[in-house]
């Protein structure tokens, strides 16, 4: 099976989980930052990582999800700052799979990942903090081990 992982990180929490995939997955495969990534066409699968900003996936991880078309078996894994099965996490993935043009989504994962301290603090004196900020405390340390464990699981059933 041909495979392409790419991602798009800010703090290092999303590519962990690619990195994850590549480690995890067999067969003929290729890992990417989304800004480098080929066209989705010619793979078997791919996936897609991405952090979440105000509850849709980050602007290069959108652009790309756009290009998967209904020949793209696709694999969507993100991290965010909220409660790992949060309102906010749950539109978001929704919104994931709604950019693509007709992908075939094969699974999704999604866990917290640790939101760096200076946005945390520029986002918690905002005046209406995003919903996310509730959780964020919470998110420190992840993805760890257990969150991997639970992403193999999701990709051993593909």
């Amino acid at each position: 099976m041909k495979i392409l992982i790419t991602y798009s990180t800010q703090s290092g929490n999303t590519e962990k989980l690619a990195r994850a995939i590549y480690d995890h997955m067999e067969g003929d495969k290729s890992i990417c930052p989304v800004k480098e990534a080929p066209a989705p066409s010619g793979y078997d699968l791919v996936a897609v990582g991405f952090w979440l900003m105000a509850g849709k996936p980050d602007p290069k991880s959108a652009e790309y999800l756009a290009a998967c078309g209904p020949d793209t078996r696709l694999f969507l894994f993100a991290t965010h700052g909220a409660g790992k099965a949060s309102d906010h996490a749950k539109a978001g993935m929704a919104n994931a799979a709604a950019l693509t043009d007709g992908a075939q989504i094969q699974g999704a994962f999604n866990c917290q990942g640790e939101v760096n301290p200076t946005v945390l603090e520029k986002v918690r004196q905002k005046e209406t903090p995003p919903p996310w900020i509730y959780d964020a405390d919470t998110a420190v340390g992840h993805p760890d081990a257990s969150d991997i464990n639970a992403l193999q699981a999701v990709l051993d059933k593909l």
